[in-house]
C-alpha cells in the first residue's frame, strides 16, 4: 500500500507534465488505504477537470491503485492579499491567497467529527508527544484528521512535526498546514522568533474560538486538542465549547504524576465529558544490550490512575525518542516511524480509539 506521502508525490509529478493545464492543480484531504485513494483536486477552472482527471487516474493505475474517488473544486479566483495575526499583532502575518471560502460549522454535531482532547494534570509527562503521534497515527490507519495546539502559553507541536512553514490564507479563512496526513494549527504559527504569549483568560477563550471559526478545516473524522497541564483556562473553554468532546489523560508512572493527573480527569468527569482511557507515558526504558526492560519513573502510576477514573489503561509507551535524521525529507523530532516499535505502540492505540469511539 502506497503511504500518503507517495501517493501525493506520484499526482503532483504527473500533472507537472501535463504543461501550463497542470501548473495550478491542487491536491488536499489526500487519504490512502487498502489500496484505495481518495483526494480533493482543485484546479484553476472548471474546464481543467476532465484532463486533470484523466491524468490522476492513468497515473493511479499505474501505481497499481485499485480504487480512486476523487473530488474536484475550482480554486477560488485571485482577491487582493490577506494577512491574519490573530494574536492582535505581536505575531507575524499569514501569507495570503485572496478568495473565499465557506465557514465549516465544525462544532455542529451533525458533521460527526470527534473530537479528542489530551489532557494531563502536570507538565513534562509527555502530553503533546501523545498528541502528536496518536493524530499521525490515526491519519496512517486511513483517517481525517485535525489537530490543534491548544497549549497557547506552552506551544510546541508545530517544532515536535518538524513545521517551519507558516499557514496561507484565502479571503478571510486561513488554512492549517498540513504534516503527515494531519491540518494543524497552532498559536506557535503567529508569533515571532519564540516570543513568549502575555495573555489573560479571556484572550486566549478567543484564541481558542478563532481556531474553529477561522480555519478552513474541511471534512475531518477527527479532532485532536492538546490541552495545557492542569484544570485552567482553556481546560474550561474547551469543556464549554465542545461538549461533544471526549478525554484521554495522559501520565507517567511515578505515583505523584498519576496523582495530579487524576484532578484533570475529575475536571472532565464534573463537566460530564467522557473519559475513553489513559494513556501512561514513559513506562519503562528498553535496555537495548540486555534487553531487559528498566523502570525509571516507577510502575503501576497508568494503571491506578486508570482505577480511580473507572476507565481503560489504553497503552503503556517507553521513555525514547525516535530514531529520525535531519536529512530525512521528512524529518521531525518528534514522530515515530510507522514501523518502529514505538510506532506500532500508537498505531495499536489509535485502533484502540477508533474502536471505542
Amino acid at each position: 500500500m502506497l503511504t500518503r506521502e507517495q501517493v501525493i508525490e506520484i499526482v503532483r509529478t504527473a500533472v507537472e507534465g501535463a504543461g501550463e493545464v497542470g501548473q495550478s492543480v491542487q491536491f488536499r484531504d489526500v487519504v490512502s488505504k487498502d489500496n484505495s485513494v481518495s483526494m480533493t483536486v482543485l484546479t484553476a477552472k472548471q474546464e481543467d477537470q476532465a484532463p486533470i482527471e484523466t491524468i490522476v487516474r492513468e497515473a493511479l493505475k499505474q501505481a497499481e491503485i485499485e480504487s480512486v474517488h476523487l473530488r474536484f473544486r475550482v480554486l477560488p479566483t485571485e482577491a487582493p492579499a490577506a494577512s491574519a495575526q490573530p494574536n492582535g499583532g505581536q505575531g507575524a502575518p499569514v501569507k495570503g491567497h485572496g478568495g473565499l471560502l465557506e465557514p465549516t460549522p465544525l462544532l455542529s454535531p451533525e458533521i460527526g467529527t470527534k473530537f479528542i482532547a489530551i489532557a494531563s494534570g502536570k507538565g513534562g509527562v509527555g502530553k503533546s508527544t501523545v498528541t502528536v503521534n496518536l493524530a499521525v497515527a490515526l491519519a496512517r490507519a486511513g483517517k481525517r484528521v485535525g489537530l490543534i495546539d491548544a497549549d497557547i502559553y506552552g506551544f510546541s507541536v508545530p517544532d515536535m512535526m518538524g513545521i517551519e512553514e507558516r499557514p496561507d490564507v484565502e479571503g478571510d479563512r486561513v488554512i492549517p498546514i498540513e504534516r503527515f496526513g494531519v491540518k494543524v494549527m497552532s498559536m506557535g504559527f503567529f508569533v515571532e522568533n519564540n516570543s513568549p504569549v502575555v495573555w489573560r483568560g479571556p484572550m486566549l477563550g478567543k484564541m481558542l474560538r478563532n481556531f474553529f471559526a477561522e480555519i478552513e478545516w474541511g471534512e475531518l473524522d477527527y479532532m485532536l486538542l492538546d490541552l495545557p497541564p492542569g484544570t485552567g483556562d482553556i481546560a474550561l473553554d474547551v469543556h464549554q465549547i465542545i461538549p461533544q468532546s471526549q478525554e484521554i489523560i495522559v501520565t507517567t508512572p511515578h505515583a505523584t504524576a498519576a496523582f495530579v493527573a487524576a484532578r484533570a480527569g475529575a475536571m472532565a468527569i464534573k463537566t460530564e465529558h467522557a473519559i475513553i482511557g489513559v494513556v501512561e507515558n514513559m513506562s519503562y526504558y528498553l535496555n537495548r544490550h540486555s534487553g531487559e526492560k528498566e523502570y525509571l519513573f516507577g510502575r503501576g502510576g497508568g494503571a491506578r490512575l486508570a482505577e480511580t477514573l473507572n476507565a481503560e489503561l489504553l497503552a503503556q509507551i517507553p521513555l525514547g525518542a525516535p530514531d529520525n535524521h535531519p536529512s530525512e525529507p521528512d524529518f521531525s523530532p518528534s514522530v515515530y516511524k510507522a514501523d518502529s516499535e514505538t510506532g506500532k505502540l500508537y498505531a495499536e492505540l489509535a485502533q484502540r480509539v477508533i474502536d471505542k469511539l
